[in-house]
């Protein structure tokens, strides 16, 4: 056998070996150059074959040749192997994937913790017949202050520091009242509607208190209505924000210019009532009650404002600071937290 014939055999061998174990697209390519590529075994042996007698030539070249077809071969077919290796294995993968397995680092967004609670707010009174209500943050004076029964003279202007725009008679509003004035004359009454919303107040920022809030105002106009039916209403929708049957209300006297009487509602303490802390403790400052809203009977200037006749209706209205209400039912300790992008915060809601 002569010596040509003899590396022919010897590489097609080594040929099958390699492309039978490339195990990748990377590996196959790295063989593929090794054995039939331009300058592979397969090209040294046709420029070997080149320079061998004519006698040899005629024995060595077919077979060469056919060594190369089935090299290529070889090659077309490791390739279809492996891709076919690759689809199975990840069908297997899917098959058997584990969804419930933990993946560590990933982020998960969340409403903040007072829109979920204006949500939930919002769900509450809609169970109870309410409609929701909004409106412009930049308001007028005139519902802003004139038609809720505070005149520019009113010693009430003085209790909200107002920030004014260069526009005259335009305001960023100073609470949620001015909603009620705006559904009232647009609707008339009857009419029951909770109405939240970002207010401003030009007010030194510290832990109880910011300068953008939110409150939460409930109205009811209707024929016959009486403080009865505002106490009843204000104890079952506390009963349901605090998710607690047994808490508590209580009213005391209090000013407001657009509802009289005026009465300040307080709550039973949470913390107290369920034993996290002795009766009377620091939340409550040691009296067991924490003050949460006003509330009263609608002013009847205030609805003459609206043009509703106060001799044939009457109603009830109730506000709140819904972070005021999400410190207290969360056991937040500054109002600040809010809007402090604290990620360590607002992942504990």
């Amino acid at each position: 056998m002569s010596l040509l014939k003899e590396q022919i055999e010897r590489i097609l061998h080594a040929c099958k070996e390699a492309f039978s174990q490339a195990g990748t697209i990377d590996e196959l390519e790295r063989v593929r150059i090794m054995f039939i590529g331009r300058q592979g075994h397969f090209a040294n042996l046709t420029d070997q074959l080149k320079g061998v007698p004519y006698d040899e030539k005629k024995v060595c070249g077919p077979l060469l040749s056919v060594a190369k077809s089935e090299a290529h071969e070889l090659y077309e077919h490791s390739k279809q192997r492996i891709a076919n290796d690759a689809v199975r294995a990840n069908q297997e993968r899917e098959q058997y994937f584990d969804v419930s397995a933990y993946t560590p680092g990933i982020m998960r967004g969340s409403l903040h913790v007072y829109t979920r609670l204006i949500e939930q707010l919002e769900d509450i009174f809609i169970s109870m017949g309410y409609d929701i209500a909004s409106g412009p943050e930049l308001e007028t004076e005139y519902n802003n202050f004139i038609a809720l029964n505070i005149p520019e003279d009113h010693p009430a202007r003085d209790m909200q520091d107002t920030f004014w725009t260069n526009v005259p008679g335009m305001l960023l509003r100073t609470q949620t009242s001015a909603v009620q004035v705006r559904e009232m004359k647009q609707r008339g009454a009857p009419i029951a509607i909770f109405a939240p919303g970002r207010v401003y107040r030009n007010e030194q920022i510290d832990a109880t208190h910011e300068s953008v809030f939110t409150q939460g105002e409930g109205l009811v106009v209707d024929k016959g209505i009486s403080l009865s039916h505002m106490l009843a209403t204000v104890r079952m929708f506390l009963q349901a924000a605090f998710e607690d049957t047994t808490l508590n209300t209580r009213v005391r006297p209090g000013y407001f210019p657009f509802v009289e009487p005026g009465l300040e509602v307080d709550i039973s303490c949470p913390f107290c009532s369920t034993g996290t802390h002795t009766k009377g403790c620091a939340v409550c400052k040691r009296t067991g009650w924490i003050e949460l809203m006003g509330s009263g009977l609608v002013h009847p200037h205030v609805l003459r404002s609206c043009n509703i006749d106060p001799e044939v209706y009457s109603g009830f209205a109730f506000g709140f600071g819904i972070e005021r209400m999400a410190m207290i039912k969360y056991g937040i300790n500054d109002i600040r937290l809010f809007h402090a992008s604290s990620i360590d915060f607002l992942t504990q809601f």
